[in-house]
């Protein structure tokens, strides 16, 4: 089945490498407007270089996704490329460099931190392109969340599994009330990838037990991809989807 995006203007968060990445570069491919943001300038560079040299479309910005009026003008941007944005997708997020520490050692602007990116930020972005999504009566959203938030997180930090769980809330919730103008509203939760400098500090940490005991632990006996996470969300995004709501599609090679 081909899912093609051709004209269609698509705002990708967290863009400057791993998830956002692979999924910018994934809708660029197909056709799409894509609109890459991030606040790492530089690596967020590359990635336009890589979708442009795909002969795909990519306009980037550098925007802080937790600033409600840095989020407005980059859809007021990418709206006025065809009228309306089309597909949003929110990935922006992660650790912000925190690890794993007992839960008293762990301060409020710490906790608040994580949820703030992971939470807050796709609830801004969601808010700032419901308006031209309602008056096509017709749009996608996309929230990547992960594994933690259906489960426990295996760094053990307790804001990042709380965050990602509330963020699948957040999904169901803009699901049902978006749904009456053709909007759907869908959540893909990944495994264990090995996708940016995070995760592979991540990966090196366990050692090679650890290592063998978490592949071992995946029922098709191997880490996932980028293509793979990129794949589910062309799924919601596309025309095939147009049914599928308030789902949470774990990419996790089965556990």
């Amino acid at each position: 089945m081909t899912r093609e995006f051709t004209g269609r203007t698509v705002i990708v968060t967290g863009a400057a490498h791993g998830f956002g990445r692979g999924i910018a570069l994934a809708f660029a491919g197909r056709g799409a407007l894509v609109w890459a943001c991030d606040v790492i300038e530089d690596e967020l560079a590359e990635t336009a270089q890589l979708c442009r040299a795909g002969g795909g479309a990519c306009t980037v910005r550098t925007t802080d996704v937790r600033d409600r009026d840095a989020v407005g003008r980059l859809v007021a941007d990418a709206s006025a490329a065809t009228g309306s944005v089309h597909v949003l997708v929110n990935n922006a997020g992660g650790v912000l460099g925190q690890v794993g520490r007992p839960l008293e050692e762990v301060s409020p602007a710490e906790w608040q931190a994580i949820f703030d990116v992971n939470v807050t930020g796709a609830f801004l972005c969601a808010q700032s392109v419901a308006p031209g999504m309602k008056a096509a009566k017709s749009g996608r959203i996309v929230n990547i969340s992960s594994g933690a938030g259906l489960g426990i997180s295996l760094t053990g930090i307790q804001a990042y599994a709380a965050a990602k769980a509330a963020q699948i809330g957040l999904t169901r919730q803009l699901a049902h009330e978006l749904g009456p103008w053709g909007i759907t509203v869908n959540n893909v939760a990944p495994g264990f990838v090995r996708s940016n400098p995070t995760t592979e500090r991540q990966w090196e940490s366990y050692g090679p037990e650890r290592q063998r005991a978490l592949v071992e632990g995946i029922a098709l006996k191997r880490l996932g991809t980028v293509d793979d996470i990129a794949a589910g969300v062309l799924f919601f995004a596309s025309d095939s989807a147009g049914w599928v709501t308030g789902q949470v599609l774990a990419i996790d090679g089965g556990k």
